[in-house]
């Protein structure tokens, strides 16, 4: 595997701080496990959450949910899988056997995280998986867990993006309850909410309305054939009635519980979906995939910091409104995203503003954080070659 014992890892240390240190290299540790080479990971909006300290992640975790590269070791259960194969990983881990794994639903896999539904790489309460912001990891479950890509490096950038935010996108619409023609309002234009936004386009709406305050964001969202509203000038509930010539008949929040208010400085965690419920039609449907979590050290308020949100139930009763929330069960996804890449149909990598190494990862934490630069979607390449 390699000449040495130890390989280059990015270490959560303490809020707004992350390291790269020298880890031992990963080892087969099951009949069903695959070690894979990482060619391309990528930083998440959510690993964003643990770094600033808003989650109860402590020292030492690896991160990396966003993983793909190439087999280098296989054990002896493994079937489907050889050396060499180049495959991409979904940031859910799951056994494939539960209840829920058999019902599509890899997300609340029961199997992989004793005591909660559902398991991932690198990220708090998730389980035991080291992420991939590292030169190798481990693969759980490796037939199962591993989606085969043509050989070679091209669409690199597209397929990484298959692990969490391609998918993720497409499942906040398809939790919307969205059928092709009709409008929607997408919240928030980081890469999961531009995800979403197109793939609201590649299924036909009629109209799809991005909100954000950031320019670069609403920029791609105008390039891909959106409507781009920017709630720090407008009212953007008002906004989007009056251009749509009436509610839209669907929502997507993909901001999730650390919204900011309209002046941008303060957090009010349930405004989002409050918005959601006000501009989408009575009987019409939204869809959470922004992340909400049962505590947030960091909350603005008691309750929100035990993840009790206030919000207009009662508005969302009367207008017979639809919610579908909850992590994306990628697998549900990732073969026919990646076939839709392949052909030329889906070209999500528009996303992608910065490719670094490794040892640049702690700054690249840093600029985006802060939403330096341009910094949207940021690829590690932990081993070069970019």
């Amino acid at each position: 595997m390699s000449q040495t014992q130890t390989m280059k890892a990015v270490v959560y240390q303490e809020p707004f701080k992350v390291t790269v240190e020298e880890r031992p290299l990963p080892k087969l540790e099951h009949p069903d496990d695959a070690l894979v080479k990482v060619t391309t990971a990528a930083i998440c909006g959510s690993d964003l959450h643990m770094y600033q300290g808003r989650t109860a992640a402590k020292g030492g975790l690896c991160f990396g949910h966003e993983n793909m590269g190439t087999i280098i070791e296989t054990g002896t259960g493994v079937s489907l899988l050889k050396k060499g194969d180049r495959v991409v990983m979904p940031f859910n881990v799951a056994d494939g056997r539960c209840r829920n794994c058999e019902e599509g639903r890899t997300a609340f896999c029961t199997g992989v995280n004793p005591g909660f539904a559902g398991g991932a790489y690198g990220y708090v309460a998730m389980g035991p998986y080291q992420g991939g912001q590292a030169q190798y990891i481990r693969v759980p479950y490796a037939d199962f867990n591993c989606l085969p890509l043509p050989a070679g490096k091209e669409h690199e950038a597209d397929f990484i993006l298959l692990a969490d935010i391609f998918p993720t996108g497409w499942h906040g619409v398809v939790l919307s309850g969205f059928k092709p023609g009709e409008s929607i309002a997408v919240f928030g234009a980081g890469p999961v909410g531009l995800m979403a936004a197109y793939s609201a386009v590649l299924r036909g709406a009629s109209k799809v309305y991005v909100i954000d305050a950031v320019k670069e964001r609403l920029a791609a969202a105008e390039k891909i054939g959106c409507v781009a509203v920017d709630f720090s000038k407008v009212d953007a509930v008002d906004e989007i009635i009056k251009l749509n010539g009436g509610m839209v008949d669907r929502s997507v929040d993909a901001v999730g519980y650390q919204a900011s208010a309209k002046d941008g400085k303060k957090e009010a965690p349930s405004i989002v979906l409050e918005n959601c419920i006000k501009v989408t039609r009575p009987t019409g449907g939204i869809g959470v995939p922004g992340l909400y979590v049962p505590s947030d050290p960091g909350a603005p308020d008691e309750n929100s910091g035990q993840g009790m949100l206030l919000i207009s139930f009662g508005k969302l009763f009367e207008k017979g409104l639809t919610i579908g929330t909850g992590q994306c069960n990628v697998k549900a996804y990732n073969r026919y995203l990646r076939d839709m890449i392949i052909s030329g149909r889906a070209k999500p990598s528009f996303v992608v503003s910065h490719e670094i190494g490794i040892d640049d990862a702690p700054g690249a934490y840093t600029k985006f954080d802060r939403r330096e630069d341009g910094y949207t979607k940021v690829l590690i390449h932990p081993n070069g070659g970019f």
